[in-house]
């Protein structure tokens, strides 16, 4: 193992560090004389109520420090790496990747590829198992790390050699027989690629993945995103609305065997096949509890009945508010039934939903994660647009008022001349953001996943989740 630098960036007020005069620029080197590969080992280790702490300081000068204190207590640092480690780049070429989609001239941590199975359970990123050492493999035993989300993609061990582009992507399932030996709970997704992964071979996936359950709580089947930025790569076709419908009912056919073996529904269709086959959503029920909400599963569900919610916990009254609601193509119908129910109840509350094309990454993405403050500029532009503009959180870079093209948000409302709402994810903040006049800027860490992103996310730079 190498030796790593673990520098202190921030010492919380009131917090053990505080007490211990500890400050930034500290170096934790041990805890109880056991060095620290990565932020499990330093929590893991943290667990006793009594512990020895070895920091080196700035002028190299080591203190040892003693410190009671309660179980599990923190000691109220911040990290310059939150991981306490590298971040591990991605080993595999996979045929459906959304970075090798992406435009030249972006952010360079746009073009980072991770498959670091530890982001899979303190951040969610789905992970190949291809770059998922026999170490990290017992560690995530070790310190039952779960549930740990696996891109599965295909269950033909050669055929998912070809996909990742990877000739020990086959082998790598291996690994989930060891996680699901050990109790670890999972959770599966299949990109599904036009003629490729789809059919019999889908089948042949399910009835595979099945006899992990239900260790693997769930499995959601979501369509390849492909942007107008795929000059040399692999020719990969999108869905029709026939291909949907059949991949539909295969799915829907699977969710009624599993629930007569274990009572779960077990494999989940994101949202985009239900538009793409112009079929209803399913009801709150067949989700199962929304275990794969920000892979795109059921996420337009819940937000039609938290909205309707919200609008039943309110006393309607004559308030007038003409707002614009700007999203994607994908949400845009149930964003408006979301403006039509608010209006049941508020007669003169008008919200206009702007529906904003893709030019960016081009007209097949169709999220709202994926929408550039430049095409809001472009095409918001001498629109009648209310007293204010509301915009969902995924657009934006985390913590940050800036979009995917490094716009800024007040870039977009000086060029727009409207104040600019950044709307939280949930039915009752976008009832909230509807009806009250105070802006809210609430930022929440965009996710990207290989479907309408990638597979390969980085805490440092996040991509965009395919919801609302």
């Amino acid at each position: 193992m190498k030796e790593r630098t673990h520098v202190i960036a921030k010492v919380l007020p009131g917090s053990i560090a505080e007490e211990l005069e500890l400050e930034p620029g500290d170096i934790l080197v041990s805890i109880n004389d056991k060095n620290i590969e990565d932020v499990f080992d330093y929590r893991y280790l943290l667990n006793d109520e009594y512990v020895t702490l070895l920091v080196e300081k700035p002028d190299g000068e080591e203190w040892e420090l003693e410190v009671e204190k309660e179980y599990e207590e923190d000691l109220g640092v911040e990290f310059e790496n939150g991981l306490m480690d590298d971040y591990r780049s991605c080993s595999n070429r996979c045929i459906f990747c959304f970075i090798d989609q992406m435009p030249p001239g972006m952010r360079e941590t746009l073009y980072f590829k991770d498959d670091d199975s530890r982001l899979s359970f303190l951040q969610g990123n789905y992970v190949t198992l291809t770059n998922m050492s026999g170490h990290d493999l017992e560690r995530i035993i070790q310190y039952r790390l779960s549930p740990i989300n696996i891109s599965f993609q295909a269950m033909n061990p050669e055929l998912r050699c070809e996909m990742l582009r990877n000739r020990f992507a086959g082998r790598a399932l291996e690994k989930a027989d060891r996680l699901y030996e050990a109790g670890i709970a999972m959770n599966g997704q299949i990109v599904l690629c036009k003629g490729i992964n789809d059919g019999r071979e889908l089948e042949y996936s399910l009835e595979c993945l099945s006899k992990y359950a239900p260790v693997l709580q769930s499995v959601s089947v979501v369509p390849v995103g492909l942007t107008k930025y795929r000059e040399g790569l692999y020719p990969l076709q999108a869905f029709d609305r026939e291909d949907a419908r059949k991949v539909l009912s295969l799915i829907h056919s699977w969710q009624e065997k599993m629930m007569n073996r274990y009572g779960i529904h077990f494999v989940h269709a994101s949202d985009e096949w239900y538009l793409l086959a112009e079929e209803d959503l399913p009801e709150e029920a067949r989700y199962d509890g929304y275990l794969q909400l920000e892979n795109g599963v059921g996420m337009l569900r819940l937000l039609l009945d938290q909205v309707d919610e919200a609008v039943e916990s309110r006393e309607g009254d004559g308030r007038r508010i003409e707002v614009t609601l700007a999203t994607g193509e994908l949400a845009g119908p149930y964003i408006k039934r979301c403006a039509d129910r608010i209006r049941e109840k508020f007669p003169n509350v008008h919200s206009r939903v702007e529906i904003i094309r893709n030019s960016f990454f081009g007209p097949q993405i169709t999220v709202s994660g994926l929408i550039t403050g430049t095409d809001l500029k472009e095409q918001l532009s001498g629109r009648e647009l209310g007293d204010r503009i509301l915009i969902p959180c995924n657009m934006l870079r985390s913590g940050e008022d800036v979009f995917l093209d490094d716009m800024t948000v007040e870039e977009l409302e000086a060029s727009l001349g409207k104040d600019i709402v950044v709307v939280g994810e949930s039915g009752e903040e976008l009832t909230e953001a509807v009806l009250e006049p105070a802006a809210r800027r609430e930022q929440k860490r965009r996710q990207m996943y290989e479907q309408t992103g990638s597979c390969h996310r980085r805490q440092a730079e996040c991509g965009e989740i395919h919801t609302v």
